[in-house]
């Protein structure tokens, strides 16, 4: 990967089965040293541009969820890999999402990520790490709503003086600050845990799910301060509303990171 240029795409979610990670329906069935793979993923990021994807696919319908599931890496020019078309989004434009097909796919029992049955512990596993990237995305984009905003509301005037000198305007500016600041704080407290070695799920779920609304009311708040001309493509907040709502969806959206927080605080109180 440092010598190349390549690429990866993780397939778990499909088109019945998002936050209910549980409920996907691709499998893979032993034959000999290999294993054959079937089924749909969906919304898939970087699908058409990875050279591998990680799969998640169901080995054992009979066990329980933590126990069903198995992890693959799987080549995109294999026989039976196919994509579907390039969905375009409400947001985040640029990046390539669209389903990723099976269709038999004779995978090497080489290609196995861990073992048999752990699959769903390794994607969860995963989650702690990329949660706090999508927490500092988030951070991003709250930073440049707070910037295009500032900049906008000491050039813009009102009844005499910049908007910036309203109060209700200058308030949405500070509360845009805080929210910035905050949420950064919890994204490197997140990365901090996973530097010293310790689980850092409770703090990844917090650090996602705060950073996602402070993402999402930055970038209203922004399109506020510009009024009519924030509804408007000549300005770039616009872009930033629509960018900013996949925030609270992908990677886990924002009520199964709620989920996950009470589920935390309350059992420490068993």
């Amino acid at each position: 990967m440092v010598e190349s240029p390549l690429k990866s795409a993780y397939c778990v979610t499909e088109p019945s089965a998002g936050s209910d990670v549980a409920g996907i329906k691709t499998t893979a069935v032993r034959q000999g040293d290999a294993w054959v793979l079937n089924g749909q993923k969906m919304w898939i990021t970087n699908g058409g541009v990875a050279n591998w994807y990680f799969v998640l696919a169901k080995t054992d319908v009979n066990a329980s969820a933590g126990k069903s599931m198995t992890a693959f890496i799987v080549e995109r020019d294999w026989p039976g890999v196919s994509l579907g078309k390039k969905e375009i989004n409400l947001g985040q434009r640029c990046s390539d999402t669209r389903g990723v097909f099976f269709d038999n796919v004779v995978v090497p029992d080489a290609n196995r990520l861990g073992q048999v049955g752990q699959g769903f512990k390794i994607a969860m596993g995963a989650f702690d790490i990329t949660r706090p990237t999508v927490a500092a995305g988030a951070v991003g984009l709250a930073h440049r709503a707070l910037h295009e905003a500032s900049a906008y509301a000491v050039t813009r005037k009102t009844m005499g003086k910049q908007i910036s000198e309203h109060q209700a305007v200058a308030f949405m500016l500070a509360d845009m600050a805080i929210g910035v600041e905050t949420a950064r704080m919890m994204v490197w407290k997140a990365c901090f845990e996973i530097d010293q070695g310790r689980k850092n799920t409770y703090y990844a779920s917090i650090a996602k799910a705060y950073a996602s609304d402070v993402a999402n009311k930055a970038a209203t708040d922004a399109v506020q301060v510009f009024g009519g001309a924030g509804f408007n493509t000549d300005y770039p907040v616009e872009k930033l509303l629509r960018d900013a709502k996949i925030f609270q969806i992908y990677e886990g959206t924002s009520q199964i990171q709620r989920m996950i927080i009470s589920r935390d605080i309350i059992s420490r109180q068993s």
